[in-house]
């Protein structure tokens, strides 16, 4: 289905702000945070600049994988509130001018799930086939689970039953079989239910394990790919401006295909971790090679699509697809402790601890985020840099409670600390150097750094719909590039080393004798005749320049 009316693809210039309403504010004084605390705290939000809030799962569940194990996918954790809690809280976001997404995880259900619970009844259950269920594994190498630590194999064999079912993740989260029509229709139903209730899409979790079909089927699909058209399809007919984020971490080729190939009728957005991760080694190397390599390499995807770029978010920061020896420069560089790694892939930091609280070098970080080509997605505390607990290991460490004030339970809660959903962050990045408070108030805080990003980045449609150029340059620790839509040109610099630097831009004829209007401060720039310039940046440093050419209409 292509969209022809600009405006309703608002993801091209969104905000995408990811929070875990459990660790977010508690609001009754549980020690767990609730969707009235996140009521409360809209407004903050709003005037962050976000524009698309993002809520991890908040379904019942026995929370063995920190509520990624569902029991109900029409339902509401008893602990965060009720239904009308939810509703109001989505209300009170668009009120605000911003959309609410929320995880879809219908790759597996948890094992007390009851459809589960009667698929392992007997083999003649009417839900046995919401299952992958074999008599033995498929001969042959099998795929390896998500958490090599964790399990050994994608197969655990029932003993009611007598026969294997699989999981990819845990083995206490089976997973749905997706080739039987009846688990479709459900899916679907699901899908309509949070439309319902006014929800703008779906962030789909571990989209290629959502379509892998292992196993032998009758109503086994010829393209997997299918799944993901239909529920598109589905998604278009019921809200035409919903969309559906995807988690997929495979290479560029294949990522095309989970857009759609050149029809774009699949997911709307899909997360870039390719970029990402060759932003790390390009920080770790201060050479900008890495990145711009990445860059160049993104396939073309249809206007109806978007990228979405962000500098961490809620799982483990994966580096699986780097070569070991580039893992191994990241990890010497940003976690060379084992407690710092995890599943020999990835680390469990947050960037300000990663570069050791190096103010020019985690604004700098922050400033290629927003210039990066596509939509932006900020993990919550990111805007006022929190760091992460690594007592708490895996997953868990940067999934701590919000730093709101310095208070003993951050302003997260009233409840004493040891009653909290998640333990705090502690020493130089706990809330009483790191909160919302202080940083308020404070006009040179990363905050309001942060803030100011979000604006530029809201008024710079380059950046959501442009093309996308690479500038050459004799600096290897300078990245530049230029976004090119309609009659805006915007040129970004980044200086990824402490070393200062003149940077030469060579921009064409086309914007010569025009000057560069910088969107951060007030240092404009000449281009001369030949259309050429130069500028300085500091250590770390960075520039947002806009051409203002005579016909331009564009202002900071």
């Amino acid at each position: 289905m292509r969209i022809t009316d600009t405006a309703d693809m608002w993801w091209k210039t969104a905000v995408v702000y990811c929070l875990d309403v459990e660790t977010f504010l508690d609001w009754n004084d549980d020690g767990t945070g609730d969707f009235a605390g996140l009521a409360q705290r809209v407004d903050y939000l709003a005037e962050l600049g976000v524009t698309c809030l993002w809520l991890m799962p908040f379904y019942p569940t026995p929370d063995r994988d920190d509520g990624y194990d569902i029991t109900d996918f029409y339902g509401v954790d008893p602990r965060l509130g009720t239904h009308g809690d939810l509703v109001e809280a989505i209300r009170t976001a668009k009120d605000r001018g911003m959309r609410v997404i929320v995880d879809l995880v219908v790759n597996h259900t948890s094992d007390q799930h009851p459809w589960f619970e009667a698929s392992r009844s007997s083999r003649e259950s009417k839900y046995r086939d919401w299952y992958v269920w074999v008599d033995e594994p498929p001969a042959g190498k099998q795929p390896e689970p998500v958490f090599p630590d964790q399990e050994k194999s994608v197969w655990t064999l029932d003993e009611r039953t007598g026969q294997y079912y699989l999981h990819h993740f845990y083995k206490h989260q089976p997973d749905l079989n997706v080739t039987n029509p009846q688990v479709r229709d459900e899916i679907a139903r699901i899908v309509g239910f949070w439309l319902a209730l006014g929800v703008s899409g779906f962030r789909v979790d571990a989209v290629p394990f959502f379509i892998d079909t292992i196993g032998e089927s009758p109503t086994a699909l010829p393209d997997p790919h299918e799944v993901v058209r239909h529920l598109r399809a589905f998604l278009n007919r019921r809200t035409g401006d919903a969309i559906l984020l995807g988690e997929v971490n495979v290479p560029y080729d294949q990522q095309l295909e989970f857009f759609g190939g050149d029809e774009g009728d699949e997911l709307t957005l899909q997360f870039d971790f390719i970029t990402m991760q060759n932003m790390y080694l390009a920080l770790a190397r201060q050479d900008a090679a890495p990145l711009a390599k990445a860059l160049r390499e993104r396939p073309e995807i249809p206007p109806e699509c978007q990228w979405g770029t962000f500098v961490r978010n809620h799982d483990e920061l994966t580096l699986d697809k780097l070569s070991d020896d580039e893992r191994q420069e990241v990890f010497d560089a940003f976690g060379p402790q084992e407690r710092m790694q995890v599943f020999g892939r990835g680390l469990i930091r947050r960037l300000p601890p990663m570069l050791d609280g190096d103010a020019d070098r985690i604004r700098m970080v922050y400033s290629l985020l927003f210039t990066l080509p596509g939509t932006p997605v900020l993990f919550y505390g990111e805007e006022i840099g929190m760091g992460e607990n690594l007592e708490l290991g895996d997953r868990k460490a940067v999934r701590t409670p919000m730093q709101w004030t310095a208070e003993p339970s951050a302003g997260f809660s009233r409840a004493a600390a040891d009653q909290l959903a998640a333990p705090l962050v502690s020493g130089d990045f706990g809330p009483q150097a790191v909160n919302v408070e202080a940083q308020r108030s404070d006009p040179e805080s990363f905050l309001n750094f942060v803030r100011l990003l979000i604006a530029r980045y809201r008024n710079s449609p380059e950046l959501g719909w442009g093309r996308f150029e690479v500038l050459a340059q004799p600096h290897g620790a300078v990245f530049a590039h230029r976004l090119i839509w309609e009659d805006a040109v915007l040129v970004a610099v980044h200086n990824l080393s402490p070393e200062p630097v003149k940077v030469p831009l060579e921009l064409g004829e086309q914007v010569a004798g025009n000057e560069l209007l910088d969107l951060l401060d007030s240092q404009n720039t000449r281009v001369d005749d030949e259309g050429r310039t130069e500028i300085e940046l500091g250590r770390y440093g960075y520039r947002w320049l806009r051409v203002a050419t005579k016909g331009s209409r564009r202002l900071r």
